[in-house]
């Protein structure tokens, strides 16, 4: 049973999504704020976290940056701020997705539902793409019965962002993930690196495509076919 933390200093929001979440198959835990949040991440196993923005203590951009730094799960951000410099905030703070207030129950469900079937692409050493396949394992690309050579780095950065289809990562997230914290160049490597992807995968349909979240970072977004 996939565990759900709701984190919110407000005790009918947590009750009503705790009972609506756990009427749909989850196991629920709560928090009333940051401080209570951190204690059970590190007590329980969580699978997903669910984080009002306005909370005293510590805000939840705060809680998910520390989130994002010690635990690799998706992160749902509720708020009454529907503000594109809130919603840049957010996905600054490294959340996976925004849901402005009053919301819909339903919404929630299907929220949630996306960012597991987006985190399960990181359980596998391989990761699909439609018919382009990433060998984590093995360094290796193919496409049916044709193997693409690329330069480990954007290699690893394919693979990053591909792990997590729909996800927006910042370009200083992919800094530290891809060159590592002791890195002296700047973001402007990440773009050169996502340049070249572009070209590389530009002469035909792939079946993905690689977007530009202007002032943020980039994420990868999978076609249906």
């Amino acid at each position: 049973m996939k565990q759900v933390l709701i984190t919110d200093d407000d005790s009918n929001t947590r009750s009503l999504l705790g009972h609506y979440m756990t009427r749909e198959g989850f196991r629920v835990l709560e928090a009333q704020n940051g401080h209570e949040a951190m204690n059970v991440l590190a007590k329980q196993g969580i699978d997903l976290a669910i984080y009002d923005v306005m909370m005293p203590e510590m805000d939840g951009y705060a809680l998910v940056e520390y989130t994002r730094r010690n635990y690799d799960i998706p992160i749902l951000l509720l708020t009454a701020c529907d503000q594109l410099s809130d919603k840049e905030k957010g996905y600054l703070s490294g959340t996976d997705d925004y849901v402005t207030k009053p919301f819909e129950l339903s919404e929630i469900l299907f929220r949630v539902k996306a960012l597991f079937r987006r985190y399960s692409f990181a359980s596998s050493d391989k990761i699909r793409l439609n018919e382009l396949v990433i060998d984590r394992k093995n360094y290796e690309v193919t496409d049916g019965d044709e193997v693409l050579l690329l330069p480990l780095k954007e290699f690893e950065l394919l693979a990053q962002l591909a792990e997590y289809p729909g996800r927006v990562f910042t370009r200083d997230e992919l800094i530290r993930i891809i060159w590592g914290t002791d890195y002296n160049g700047d973001e402007r490597t990440v773009d050169v690196h996502i340049k070249r992807l572009r070209k590389r995968f530009s002469f035909q349909d792939r079946g993905f495509s690689i977007h530009t979240i202007r002032g943020i970072g980039y994420k990868i977004e999978v076609s249906s076919r």
